[in-house]
């Protein structure tokens, strides 16, 4: 076996296509948009460059790839929790042999200790944690969500074999859409109507500056307390907007206000996996009109779940349950959605588990982010709940 550092457009090409013969006859795996991997190790795509840095490799045998994988080093600086940089591998993917992955896995091991960090997550995104994150360990059966990590059942042996031990583990609940929601919700979103002060609507595209703006400040102040996840600027919030722009359904997009101050969001898009599988990873202009037209026919039946936030002063008065209602109402109203997947709930957040599970929904999927200490005898310990 050999050990390639990427340094030419060839090596890319074959990081980029190795997944595709790994996976041929999978009937669950769907190949992601080239784009959206390139554009993790694109410095002027990939923010995260400028206090990060990454390196990848490929790991051959005889003229076959068997292997890749990409490590990442993103400083402090770069971060919300702390003074520590965080070290991680990501892209992972390797025929079943733990030769070959302790291979891959000790490349990055050794590069990250040179960096200066004092261990290794895994397998992570370079950047944030929406896309990209965490070894699937549940539900291999299914169908993966757009840029969500999807292997085979045998990678969690390669990782744990190795040493890596679950840091923490992120669910995707999934409920039919025109199921009734929990009695809980419905006096939530009950006792939310009896105060005039709280109004609720979706997104229009014709505002989405505003929109974006409401919903980053809620993101910030709703999530300032979770470990590892980073506030966002206005200027970023309308950059990510404007790239999903293409495929927002209005209606899935919602915000809560208080006396016109946004205090809430529900944050949902078409479910686009179940159009790019048919594409084959490249969104050309051939791909594009495949895209818009099978969008356009009702294609799409599944609805994800991707960020769900209360501010603080408002947490505990029913405002998730209302937000959730008013969503629910609306959704129901375009038949063609059949079913929700609210996605990357960490197991280190109780509140967000028990709103999923008042939804009505049934785990699906695990996620499940690995640490390795490089420091062999240092104690453990699992991401620390948010209280």
């Amino acid at each position: 076996m050999e050990l390639i550092p990427l340094a030419t457009k060839k090596d890319e090409k074959r990081f980029l296509e190795f997944p595709v013969s790994l996976y041929k006859g999978n009937p669950h795996w769907i190949r992601p948009l080239d784009a959206d991997i390139e554009s993790v190790f694109d410095p002027r795509e990939n923010k995260t460059f400028h206090d990060g840095v990454c390196k990848r490799w490929l790991l051959q045998e005889g003229d076959k790839i068997i292997g890749r994988i990409a490590a990442f080093v993103i400083r402090a600086a770069d971060r919300d929790e702390g003074p520590e940089s965080r070290g991680g591998v990501g892209f992972f993917e390797c025929i079943d042999r733990q030769e070959a992955a302790n291979a891959l896995f000790d490349a990055a091991r050794d590069w990250l200790r040179q960096q200066g960090v004092a261990f290794m997550d895994g397998p992570i995104n370079f950047g944030k944690r929406d896309k990209w994150w965490g070894l699937l360990t549940k539900g291999y059966e299914l169908e993966p969500n757009y840029q969500s990590n999807y292997n085979f059942p045998y990678y969690r042996e390669l990782f744990e074999r190795y040493g890596f031990k679950t840091y923490f583990e992120q669910y995707t609940f999934i409920k039919p859409i025109h199921e009734p929601l929990s009695s809980r919700l419905e006096y939530k979103a009950d006792r939310i109507a009896e105060d005039p002060s709280y109004t609720f609507e979706h997104l229009r595209l014709s505002d989405i500056d505003k929109y974006a703006a409401d919903i980053i400040q809620v993101y910030n102040r709703a999530w300032k307390k979770h470990q590892g996840v980073d506030s966002l600027t206005l200027d970023q919030g309308r950059a990510m907007m404007a790239r999903i722009k293409p495929i927002i359904d209005e209606k899935l997009i919602w915000i809560a206000y208080y006396r016109e101050e946004p205090v809430a969001i529900f944050v949902n898009i078409p479910e686009v996996n179940q159009i790019l599988r048919r594409l084959n990873g490249r969104l050309d202009w051939l791909g594009k009109l495949k895209f818009f037209w099978l969008k356009k026919t009702g294609r799409i039946t599944r609805v994800l779940g991707m960020v769900f936030g209360v501010v603080p002063e408002h947490q505990g008065k029913g405002v998730d349950g209302a937000i959730i209602h008013a969503c629910a109402r609306v959704i129901r109203t375009q038949r063609h959605y059949q079913t929700i997947e609210l996605s990357g709930i960490g197991d280190f957040n109780p509140k967000m588990i028990l709103v999923a599970r008042q939804v009505g929904g049934q785990l699906g999927k695990v996620h499940t982010t690995y640490r390795y200490l490089f420091d062999r005898q240092a104690p453990f310990e699992r991401m620390k709940p948010i209280r």
